[in-house]
């Protein structure tokens, strides 16, 4: 592992008590345009407790659902290896689900295939989703990077990035039906997102977008994981 200085998840707030992350996930849509690479983010609303103001990418906690979800399409063995370092194929897989239904949510963009003979759930998230005649696709799916937030943030989260090429877009939904969580939708960039009211960590992030869209580039590639330790971020490579 190697220690990175300055600390890149940034905490200048006021420190609130120790809480343990909850598992969550985050997609990075990739869209190739004729003049630039883009990625879809959005602005957290002024209000939220956590990130306010901040430009994200979509995504969000695992929801039991994502956990009991009955899927055909699988995570590629490479990566699945990755997302279940210190965990379960079980549990990778529910955080690959959850990527795609909290961009469902905060976008109403569905990432899958059209399909018929699709899960049942108990889900409301899951069931407006599979009302589209969309099942999603986990084998499209990269893994980028992991981070666990640091101590003293008030809503702790260990996220595992995925990435995927918007061509798996199966379909959209009327914009106005997203959840309103992510304000000012835009598809950006490189250069705009970094720009854009963002954190460190998600600055490392789309660096390694950017290593891994370069031609020639090594695949499979490392996933960086940023870990908080004693006032630096510590990383180390799945």
């Amino acid at each position: 592992m190697v220690d990175i200085d300055p600390f890149i998840f940034e905490n200048n707030g006021p420190r609130h008590p120790y809480v343990r992350p909850k598992d969550a996930a985050s997609l990075v849509l990739v869209r190739r345009d004729t003049d630039a690479v883009r990625v879809l983010m959005g602005e957290r609303a002024k209000t939220h407790v956590f990130l306010p103001g901040r430009f994200v990418f979509p995504g969000g906690r695992v929801d039991p659902s994502d956990m009991r979800l009955t899927v055909t399409s699988e995570l590629r063995p490479e990566v699945r290896a990755k997302v279940a370092a210190g965990t379960s194929p079980s549990r990778a897989r529910a955080l690959a689900l959850a990527a795609i239904r909290e961009t469902f949510e905060e976008t109403a963009l569905l990432i899958g295939k059209r399909a018929s003979g699709l899960p049942q759930t108990r889900s409301p998230v899951w069931r407006s989703f599979f009302s589209e005649g969309v099942a999603p696709d986990l084998e499209c799916l990269d893994f980028i990077a992991r981070a666990i937030t640091p101590p003293g943030s008030p809503r702790r989260f260990d996220a595992r990035f995925f990435m995927v090429n918007a061509e798996h877009i199966a379909a959209a939904r009327a914009p106005e039906t997203a959840s309103g969580e992510l304000l000012n939708l835009v598809w950006l960039t490189l250069a705009e997102a970094r720009a854009a009211g963002i954190l460190p960590i998600t600055q490392c992030v789309l660096n390694e977008v950017e290593a891994r869209l370069e031609p020639g580039s090594q695949a499979p590639r490392p996933a960086p994981f940023y870990i908080p330790r004693r006032g630096k971020a510590v990383v180390k490579h799945l």
